[in-house]
């Protein structure tokens, strides 16, 4: 084994070895600091747009679980009762298969949309950006539109600024905090759980869901912002695979603002010079996720339309032709056309309307009542004393109705049928599963051999309240 000795010389390489170090330039390093974004604040048509689709969603999120429908909340997911109502819709678990109708028409719509929209829910409706919306107004409310709030986190901590600081936490928590109280709404009836929470009897699964999804507004809406797009959203991810170059995105026209740079207003930009683009980076100064849209389509932008807002504005000033920036397509910016109708937009529009259609009609002749029959296996039929044969069924009646119905149940087939008990009826209460056990009789040999055989249940009632379901009665043949 080898050593180093501590000389001069050996010191004076180890210095110089660190100083070499040090000196490496920043790119190097395998983690970069996630640098905070100050959206400015912007006036136009889509910042409109979004105002408007914020107050329409925020409006029917907070709103619906107060309203009431005969006697009851209107949309509620009662967990424990499983129950799911949706105004005069009530749905069980046995309808499961609605719900997974209701994902597939979902998913098939984003696909849709996004062939032909671009990422439009993004920047419209995804509930990320709606409650981020919401967060960076109250922000610029208490602290300042951008150039202030970053001036008042670089200043020093003063009762003024801890002041500010505060208010917005207050804001936001207690938004936050009413978020969670109406996302919990949808599953506890909302007055219920106000006056639980005003009486301080709140059971510990409805605190706990309050809590979290009020934290998890809080935090995703208040602190990660735009993170949540870029790495935590699989949208933003495999987008790509449904865009191609008729695809409605936002994009810079190069051609009309290249080459860039500043210059006084009313100044015409004429060929050879400077293009239209004045380098004012307004159009990054208010993109919520910090991108430069003039250096192409990024994987970050949630086509929110912000950047064409600002840039519009900027146009105005300058007397240049809005659309520097603007909705458009590929094709359009290369061949001033774009083919809406193509391949996979008529394919995704076949299989939706198939299954939206396929969806409403199976909910429209969807029965409140439902009857199951099975053959009791453990013998295949007795002989009777009297000379009948019988068999033995279990029957389940499912009542899918808000209320109790008492159901007869009555046997139709070849021969003469009897069944035990007789009558046969049964109260069912409100999404019960009743079960019975019904004895079917008729002579052995009249006719001979196994026949089918008819079950029917009707509410007596309600005459629209039946079910029918049939069976196979097992007899010996001569």
């Amino acid at each position: 084994m080898s050593t180093t000795t501590d000389t001069p010389s050996g010191r004076s390489a180890r210095l110089a070895a660190k100083a070499a170090a040090a000196s490496e330039p920043a790119s190097d390093s395998f983690y970069a600091a996630q640098k905070k974004i100050y959206p400015r604040g912007v006036v136009g048509r889509f910042a409109r747009l979004r105002t408007l689709a914020a107050w329409c969603l925020l409006g029917l999120f907070y709103a619906i679980p107060w309203l009431p429908w005969n006697g009851r909340q209107a949309v509620l997911f009662d967990l424990p009762a499983r129950k799911f109502y949706v105004w005069g819709l009530v749905m069980w678990p046995q309808d499961f298969i609605f719900l997974t109708g209701l994902l597939v028409i979902a998913a098939l719509s984003l696909f849709f949309f996004t062939a032909v929209g671009g990422r439009l829910w993004c920047g419209y409706a995804c509930p990320q950006t709606v409650w981020t919306e919401v967060f960076l107004w109250m922000e610029r409310v208490v602290e300042g539109d951008r150039n202030e709030r970053m001036k008042l986190d670089r200043s020093r901590w003063t009762a003024g600024k801890l002041a500010r600081k505060a208010l917005k936490q207050a804001l936001w928590i207690g938004f936050a905090a009413w978020t969670g109280f109406t996302f919990v709404g949808f599953f506890t009836p909302i007055r219920t759980l106000g006056a639980e929470l005003l009486s301080a009897t709140l059971g510990p699964w409805e605190t706990f869901w309050i809590v979290f999804y009020g934290f998890a507004t809080y935090g995703n809406a208040g602190y990660l912002r735009e993170q949540v797009c870029k790495y935590m959203c699989p949208y933003a991810r495999f987008q790509s695979a449904m865009f191609d170059k008729d695809t409605l995105i936002i994009t810079y026209d190069a051609a009309r603002g290249e080459p860039r740079g500043p210059r006084r207003r009313g100044v015409q930009p004429t060929p050879g010079s400077l293009g239209e683009c004045i380098d004012c980076t307004w159009c990054v100064q208010v993109c919520p996720t910090g991108i430069d849209i003039r250096k192409g389509l990024q994987y970050e932008c949630i086509a929110c339309a912000a950047c064409i807002d600002a840039c519009d504005s900027v146009m105005d000033k300058m007397n240049y032709p809005r659309g520097l920036i603007r909705y458009t397509t590929q094709h359009a910016l290369d061949h001033k056309t774009t083919h809406v109708v193509r391949p996979r937009v008529v394919m995704y529009a076949c299989l939706l309307g198939i299954i939206i259609a396929a969806f409403c009609t199976a909910l429209a002749l969807r029965k409140p009542v439902a009857l199951d029959v099975i053959r009791d296996r453990n013998a295949l039929y007795r002989m009777l004393d009297d000379g009948r044969v019988e068999n033995v069924y279990d029957v389940k009646i499912l009542n899918k109705t808000e209320h109790d119905h008492r159901f007869a149940v009555v046997v139709r087939g070849p021969g003469v049928l009897t069944i035990d008990p007789s009558p046969a009826s049964f109260l069912v209460r409100s999404g019960e599963v009743f079960p019975a056990a019904i004895r079917v009789r008729r002579a052995a040999y009249e006719p001979s051999g196994s026949e089918t055989i008819q079950f029917e249940v009707h509410a007596a009632d309600s005459a629209s309240l039946r079910a029918t379901s049939q069976a196979r009665f097992i007899a010996p043949t001569k």
